[in-house]
């Protein structure tokens, strides 16, 4: 028999690739559930197959009424993910209720619960380990991750099923294009190579050189194999970093952008002080807006994964965003 799973969120960037994941796995009993006002983001469910459509509004009485008969599991992705959204009423209900919803049919019903956090839960920490200590959230969006986790972590020792958060670090891939300016920096500075020539970075800031700034840049296949690992591993559950574990610097991402479409273009790679005599590589200054509010390093640290033997390998950022821009150039060239 074919297990069924829900998906929320599955018409973003993280939800439709869970559900490629799945489907490549056979699995294609798939309740998809998202909010369809940007449609556009239905072109990323247009190669999936999915058994059934809901939109979110609909779907958590629904759920709540036990409409779907016998889940497997549901991906929880669904969410809103803006950083810069100062509604907390909408951040909360959006967030923290929805996701109490699911635990709570999760909890009676045993479909286990696989869902989405956020590295933004650290905030302005610079230890990025699963621990209260380390939790400072910036914004009300880290706030409605962090409260959730909590609710978690408090429900684990009477957990009648799995139930594991992941706190998502720089994600960057396919089916990221309806995000516009949360796209990643990848998908960004491939756009602008496309249309003017030239990729722009943020200048120093701090104590960082002009691009130096780091983060833990995560390929989306990546995410999807860790979240498929423990979809095959149903006695772990807690909340866990997803990340690679390694800080890179946004150079490194230019600097692989600018050289896989030039290799695709038939011409020889360029080093980053060619890139930036050139022009190719610019340095903007660092916009007021984000001052005081912009981390200039995130690593995940990975020993809460690799302690429960979690053994997916990552992508570093010259492997992974190389595969992403020949994606990326492919679509361009159609």
């Amino acid at each position: 028999m074919s297990k069924r799973i829900i998906v929320t969120g599955a018409a973003g960037f993280i939800g439709s690739n869970i559900i490629h994941g799945l489907n490549q796995r056979g699995f294609t009993d798939i309740i998809a559930v998202d909010n369809l006002t940007n449609g556009d983001k239905a072109l990323n469910l247009v190669d999936l197959t999915i058994s059934d459509y809901l939109d979110k509004h609909d779907f958590y009485d629904a759920l709540l009424a036990d409409r779907f008969g016998q889940v497997e599991a549901i991906f929880h992705e669904g969410a809103c993910s803006s950083t810069t959204e100062q509604d907390g009423r909408y951040m909360m209900a959006n967030n923290f209720e929805t996701s109490k919803k699911v635990l709570a049919y999760s909890q009676q019903t045993g479909a286990r619960l696989l869902y989405a956090s956020s590295a933004a839960t650290y905030g302005a920490s610079s230890t990025f380990r699963e621990e209260p200590a380390y939790e400072k959230p910036l914004n009300v969006y880290g706030y409605s991750k962090l409260l959730f986790d909590q609710v978690v972590r408090r429900s684990l020792p009477t957990l009648t099923t799995q139930v594991a958060g992941f706190r998502y670090f720089n994600v960057y891939g396919p089916r990221e294009q309806h995000k516009g300016g949360m796209a990643s920096v990848a998908f960004h500075n491939f756009n602008q190579l496309m249309a003017t020539g030239s990729v722009k970075l943020f200048g120093e800031y701090g104590d960082c050189k002009p691009g130096e700034q780091k983060r833990d840049f995560i390929f989306v296949e990546d995410l999807v194999n860790v979240k498929l690992w423990f979809f095959d591993h149903p006695e772990h559950s807690g909340v866990f970093n997803l990340g690679t574990g390694k800080a890179q610097p946004f150079n490194d991402i230019a600097v692989t952008v600018v050289n896989s479409v030039r290799q695709m273009q038939g011409l020889a790679p360029l080093s980053i002080t060619d890139m930036v005599s050139a022009g190719t590589l610019e340095y903007i200054p660092f916009p007021e807006k984000l001052r005081g509010k912009y981390q200039c390093f995130t690593q995940a640290d990975m020993h809460q994964l690799e302690a429960i033997g979690c053994d997916v390998t990552f992508h570093d950022v010259a492997h992974g965003v190389s595969r992403y821009v020949q994606d990326l150039f492919a679509r361009h060239q159609g």
